[in-house]
């Protein structure tokens, strides 16, 4: 299953999981873990966490070795990732980890009002976040499977918010003693005060008080009292000044009106407990519900996490492709170029995401086509070894579920395992040398690795005897070539570089070295073996001719032809790559020309209709002017007709009648026409994401799904089905430009949407449902800013109000009004009129 879960234990002592594999196993090793520095990926994850339960599942994730599971919580990421770049964020609001308030609630004690508040506003933070995902389900139907999952338990909210006010106080209404005791304490408080007043005020007692207040001493009421006239005044003495020199007595007087303020404070102070005592068990008895929210909460943090982390390091999900089958019996080893007996790695323009991407040089990684095995050969400090992390560390990150900065056309296949033997780990303790480190570390490799499995081998061999360590590498490659296992190794040992150039299965790479600077380049060049440059680099410091040409001819044959070897090898990728390059200009030539070609095409129709309509508008300016003297011709031939009504005046008025209307008709069809402001729409490519202008909505929209020649539309907070020829893509500027001159935009002017609007005395339903409507009106309207008059009362119709604000895709930002505005009884909200 695919949902984080918590181990099956009591409720009390339940930890967090992201999900549970069932009878998955993972072959990731722990020392390649540590030394891939998976952990620090993890520690930069946990830092784009908001909430404490996902900040341990970002620490505590593991890369996956299912296909399915590595596809799904890519996705997740990928559906992650498009909401934040659509919605700009999305906050948890007042989400708090209760794990710890639901152990207290399980055995039966008692929460404080603050936390009791915290659970209230988990639960709204929950319904927040379950209504925003749920409401764009069809665009992200992974984040909402997992929104579903969020508990909105409307009864325990309203349970706590009717005992508890937002101050965490509880409030007399919590019960009917409560509300009794509360006005049996504030009627006795007021007597003792009053007669503490009396006391204070009467001329017998004053001369004898330190000053004429009355204060506090272990709960009891007391007045200050001169020490010298201790005597005087007859009362209980509760506590004495730092000085000596006053004393705080409590009259006897009042010390049975005491006594009972005292009684109805504890009487008060138990029937508080009793209240929470009850609510912290229905608490309780939601523990299942309110555990699977924090569950799901911490879940759909993590994916946000990791979407923000995406964009921090500008990665993309690579291209999963099948799962490693064993070929069967007779079967071809290769089917449209990819090597299905094995997993494989293509990674392209990798970045190690460790390193600061505007000092790192991007690499292009491949293996497990052609060849099983990659042998990287170059200078010291040239990018051999971060290559090999790269392509590890990318491996385990994607297999997470995280993005990885790579570029387009990156894919693979899940390994089983990754295995890693990088850096030198001398160990004293052990006695161990840094080769017989390596061959600890290569041993565990060669029993725990299969064939499904990502072999990093950094410096094979070194450490030791170049001519054995130079044939103890060349054995450790041939035999995990004839396991099958995909392995990326580094080498200086010239003999593994014939090894790969001669060896099917086996492929070289280099990491090129500028001589002229001295300094590496950092470029991977797969196929070409790393070539010496010791003779160029000692030439270029100076050392003399004679000693290189001495030491040239103390090579031996074997190395000075293997040298003559590479440099052919170079010479032949050389020429490839020319042509390769020729290829591509000619290419873009060839597109460029095609493009301009169309682009004139389009100016020339463009000219044609205006060239087209400039005429016909002359011909109808000109046949305006034969209207107007035709019409006088009629007015004189009327006023003769009715002088000298004779056959020629009645024959000509009928030849001017019969010439008038074939006018009329030319001037119809002069009619000017529109040259479109944009190509026909079944010229245009639509894509889901395209803004579009909607013909017949008058508006304009952003396409979110297309069926054949039907397309889905979201304008404004509403989704239409409309014909694809109804659409045509446009920019933000010309949207707008559209919008402004639109009919629909005119018909509804600000003038007709009040800037406010009332909601006081309606219940929750009803008033959302008003405000819904409302804020879509005033979007319509073009309002920039309006007052939503809520009231204060108990709070809660104002924090629905707030809640649906937040979610809705009009509203921009809100704040509580002023207090010249309404203060808490009034929201102002900003609408969002881009």
């Amino acid at each position: 299953m695919f949902n984080a879960e918590f181990v099956k234990t009591p409720a009390s002592t339940r930890q967090l999981k992201l999900y549970d594999y069932g009878e998955i196993v993972f072959s990731m090793h722990p020392r390649s873990l540590r030394v891939l520095e998976f952990a620090k990926i993890l520690d930069q994850l946990a830092q784009h966490t908001s909430f404490s339960a996902s900040y341990e599942l970002a620490l505590a994730l593991t890369p996956a070795t299912d296909p399915d599971i590595v596809s799904r919580t890519l996705a997740e990421t990928t559906e992650a990732k498009d909401y934040l770049d659509r919605r700009g964020g999305l906050s948890l609001g007042g989400a708090h980890d209760i794990r710890p308030y639901l152990r207290i609630a399980v055995i039966g004690g008692m929460l404080e009002p603050e936390q009791l508040l915290d659970i209230r506003d988990t639960l709204s933070a929950a319904r927040t976040l379950r209504r925003a995902f749920l409401r764009e389900a069809e665009r992200y139907p992974l984040l909402a499977a997992n929104a579903r999952e969020l508990a909105e338990l409307p009864e325990l909210s309203a349970e706590i918010e009717r005992c508890i006010n937002d101050k965490g106080e509880v409030v007399d209404s919590a019960s009917a003693t409560l509300a009794r005791i509360r006005k049996d304490l504030r009627i006795a408080h007021e007597r003792m005060q009053a007669r503490l007043q009396s006391l204070l005020s009467s001329s017998g007692v004053a001369r004898y008080l330190q000053e004429p207040l009355i204060t506090q001493r272990e709960g009891r009421y007391v007045i200050p009292v001169k020490a010298d006239f201790k005597g005087r005044i007859a009362g209980i003495v509760h506590d004495t000044s730092a000085s000596g020199a006053t004393i705080f007595i409590e009259p006897l007087v009042v010390v049975e009106l005491g006594n009972r303020v005292r009684e109805l404070q504890l009487q008060e102070k138990k029937e508080i407990e009793r209240i929470l005592r009850e609510v912290t068990s229905r608490v309780g008895a939601y523990d299942g519900e309110l555990n699977q929210t924090i569950e799901a909460i911490a879940r759909l943090d993590l994916h946000l996490a990791k979407a923000r982390y995406s964009q921090e390091i500008r990665g993309r999900p690579p291209e999963i492709v099948p799962p490693y089958e064993a070929p069967s019996h007779g079967s071809s080893r290769k089917s449209d170029g990819i090597d299905n007996t094995g997993p494989f790695l293509k990674l392209t323009k990798a970045r190690h995401p460790l390193l600061n991407p505007e000092h790192v040089v991007p690499i292009d990684i491949q293996v497990g086509l052609d060849y099983r095995i990659l042998v990287i050969t170059g200078p010291n400090t040239g990018g051999k070894t971060v290559s090999l992390k790269t392509a590890g560390l990318l491996m385990l990150m994607a297999q997470a579920g995280l993005h990885v900065p790579v570029g387009d056309g990156s894919s693979m296949r899940i390994f089983s395992g990754i295995f890693a033997d990088i850096g030198d780990e001398q160990s004293i303790e052990q006695n161990l040398s840094t080769f017989s480190s390596h061959m600890t570390n290569i041993v565990e490799i060669l029993e725990q690795a299969d064939a499904a499995a990502l072999v990093l081998l950094d410096e094979l061999g070194a450490g030791t005897d170049p001519v054995e360590g130079s044939a103890l590498a060349r054995a450790i490659l041939e035999n995990l070539l004839a396991r099958q296992i995909t392995t990326v190794a580094t080498t200086h040992y010239s003999e593994l570089k014939l090894f790969a150039y001669d060896t099917d299965g086996v492929a070289n790479a280099s990491v090129e070295f500028n001589v002229e600077t001295l300094s590496p380049t950092y470029v991977l060049t797969i196929g070409l073996p790393g070539r010496s440059n010791a003779f160029a680099i000692a030439r270029r410091l100076g050392l003399p001719d004679g000693i290189i040409s001495q030491a040239r001819q103390n090579l031996s044959t074997q190395h000075q032809e293997m040298e003559e070897i590479l440099t052919d090898i170079k010479k032949r990728q050389g020429e490839l790559e020319s042509q390769e390059i020729n290829t591509r200009l000619l290419r873009t030539r060839l597109e460029q020309e095609q493009a301009e070609a169309e682009r004139k095409s389009r100016s020339l129709e463009s000219e044609r209709l205006q060239i087209l309509n400039e005429a016909r508008q002359t011909a109808q300016q000109e046949l305006e002017l034969v209207r107007e003297e035709v019409a006088k011709l009629r007015s004189r031939l009327a006023r003769i007709s009715m002088k000298s009504p004779d056959a020629a005046s009645e024959g000509t008025k009928m030849e001017l009648e019969n010439t008038l209307k074939e006018l009329a008709e030319l001037a119809e069809f002069a009619e000017p026409q529109k040259a479109p402001l944009l190509p026909p729409a079944s010229e245009q490519e639509i894509h889901p994401g395209d803004k579009v202008w909607v013909s017949s909505l008058h508006n304009q929209g952003e396409v979110l799904s297309i069926d054949d020649d039907q397309a889905e539309v979201r304008v404004g907070s509403f989704r239409a089905r409309v014909a694809l020829a109804d659409l045509e893509v446009v920019s933000q500027r010309q949207a707008e430009q559209l919008t402004r001159n639109s009919p629909m935009r005119s018909s509804s002017p600000a003038d007709d949407v009040r800037s406010e609007i009332h909601l006081i005395g309606l219940r929750g339903v009803e008033a959302l449902e008003r405000l819904d409507k409302y804020l879509d009106d005033a979007f319509l309207a073009n309002l920039p800013k309006v007052r939503i008059v809520h009231g204060k009362g108990s709070g809660t119709l104002r924090r629905l109000i707030r809640d649906a604000l937040r979610e809705n895709s009009h509203v921009k930002a809100f704040r509580a009004g002023d207090r010249y505005e309404g203060d808490e009884g009034v929201t102002i909200a900003e609408m969002d009129l881009q």
